[in-house]
């Protein structure tokens, strides 16, 4: 565990631990004393002095990053360079050109890199995109109330902003539904980091979705397709935790690597959606996000 965000503590160390697969092994965070605290309360039995520590270990397979957008690139070719097998938390990189070299890294030195989108292993979402006939229409929208000034989210040089928070997650399930986007349009407000964005994708054939994010809302989530026949809906498509969605992501990240298999969702899906958030980024007029 690279790292001992929010993210990792309460969903993903759960998940590993619930696994029928995969083994806690160590952590690392910045902050000993927090690593200690989470160590302890999943049944660590290592915490190691540094990430590069935690990366030299060779009892670990495999590593989580959970770490703040700007630091996914960096940490992912560190480890790939140790022959780590990566997890890399949404979104993989702060741009496409990020992905596509990380994608190549981890080709290169032989070992898998997935993109932790859960919500693509909820089996009710996989039954929902399944069952969809001649799609025409996607709506999906992902927001909450979010105002901490101090936390990443709200920090432009770590890649904040909805549009890459949460704002990838439409974009990804649009284009799960829909295929590769062909045509771009957005609009975003906010100050240091975008708040809300709105986006119309357009796609070959004439289908279109309208997506939209934003740290601005109550508690938002919804996924609508009109088809040639009828309009469905899937509620809470992003965080629905029945069966939990984070023990089905890591168990087949898992069973790629023992099997040396493709993983669920392989890069060259991830560089599609980073590139579609950059054009989006780029219509809206914020910018396309780059580590500094």
């Amino acid at each position: 565990m690279l790292g001992a965000a929010g993210i990792a503590d309460g969903f993903v160390m759960p998940a590993i631990a619930a696994s029928g697969n995969g083994r806690l092994v160590a952590i690392a965070s910045r902050d000993e004393s927090r690593a200690q605290q989470v160590a302890s309360r999943h049944g660590v039995s290592r915490v190691s002095a540094s990430y590069e520590a935690l990366l030299e270990d060779p009892e670990v397979e495999a590593v989580y990053i959970p770490l703040v957008n700007s630091l996914h690139k960096e940490w992912t070719l560190r480890a790939v360079a140790a022959g780590k097998h990566v997890l890399c938390e949404k979104p993989l990189g702060m741009n496409a050109s990020e992905a596509e070299e990380m994608g190549v890294a981890a080709g290169a030195a032989g070992v898998h890199l997935m993109e932790a989108f859960m919500y693509r292993f909820h089996p009710r979402a996989k039954a929902f995109v399944a069952s969809l006939r001649d799609p025409m229409f996607v709506h999906a929208t992902f927001g909450f109330s979010f105002h901490d000034p101090s936390n990443y989210r709200m920090k432009k040089e770590l890649g904040g902003g909805a549009l890459l928070d949460v704002g990838c997650y439409t974009v990804s399930v649009a284009r799960w539904i829909l295929g590769e986007v062909d045509g771009v349009s957005a609009r975003a407000r906010g100050a240091e980091v975008d708040m809300t964005v709105s986006g119309l994708l357009h796609f070959p054939g004439g289908a279109t979705a309208a997506v939209w994010a934003s740290f601005e809302s109550p508690e938002e989530q919804e996924l609508t397709v009109v088809t040639k026949s009828g309009k469905e809906r899937l509620e809470r498509p992003f965080s629905s935790m029945d069966p939990d969605p984070y023990r089905l992501m890591v168990e087949s990240f898992a069973d790629s690597v023992m099997r040396d298999e493709p993983v669920a969702i392989p890069i060259i899906d991830s560089v599609a959606n980073m590139k579609v958030l950059d054009l989006m980024a780029e219509a809206a007029g914020i910018g396309i996000r780059e580590a500094t």
